[in-house]
């Protein structure tokens, strides 16, 4: 599950609430070993997703590099690549 777990920091423009909010529910999945929780746990795993969100944007708020951002376009097509070598399409 945590291989959907994209990195968000230094791109430009910036990491999305929704690219946050899907990170942070790929992680309370992996965690919590359920992707649907059940109905008891429900109320927990939406409060988990939304303190992981909250934590990681301030994350990515706070850190900082010298490097220039990256293009969300030219990882994409480098994603793709490693991609046709490992899976040999």
């Amino acid at each position: 599950m945590c291989r959907n777990i994209r990195t968000l920091h230094n791109f430009e423009p910036p990491a999305t609430k929704d690219e946050v909010h899907a990170a942070a529910l790929q992680y309370v999945r992996k965690v919590s070993g359920s992707t649907h929780p059940s109905q008891a746990n429900q109320e927990a795993f939406d409060r988990a997703v939304a303190e992981v969100a909250h934590a990681t944007r301030h994350l990515l708020d706070a850190l900082v590099t010298a490097a220039p951002p990256r293009d969300r376009e030219v990882e994409a097509e480098k994603a793709r690549a490693r991609a046709a070598v490992r899976y040999g399409r």
